[in-house]
């Protein structure tokens, strides 16, 4: 079965950076076959969807929140995803989670649409 690790989470001050990774293993199908997401929620409030690449045609997909800061981009002999994040803002405080699924149509870009979810790690980033 898929498992997803993600790691480098921490704690910053406004206009740091941090590098987020993904750790995938267990896939059925090619790494490449996959969309692999993150997103990140604050305590109570909705799951945001952050960024993702879609692992067909490489295309990279970002929230309105965090274009021109974040960037996502893979290391497919190493089945990781990474997320670079810029620029950080105490808004960008919460829990990390990548996420996975099998492209259909086009990126998912909604929760729902992953089957797979890591465990999440904290990005605090103070003001």
């Amino acid at each position: 079965e898929v498992q997803l690790v993600e790691s480098g989470g921490g704690l910053v001050q406004t206009g740091g950076s941090l590098r987020l990774s993904c750790a995938a293993s267990g896939f059925t199908f090619a790494f490449d076959d996959y969309a692999i997401g993150w997103f990140r929620q604050a305590p109570g409030k909705e799951r945001e969807f952050v960024g993702a690449i879609n692992g067909r045609d490489g295309g990279l997909f970002y929230g309105d929140s965090v274009k021109g800061r974040f960037t996502v981009s893979t290391d497919n002999a190493k089945n990781t995803v990474y997320l670079q994040m810029n620029s950080l803002k105490p808004e960008d405080t919460g829990v990390y989670y990548c996420a996975a699924t099998l492209v259909v149509l086009n990126t998912p870009l909604l929760p729902l649409q992953y089957d797979y979810w890591g465990q999440g790690t904290q990005v605090t980033v103070s003001s």
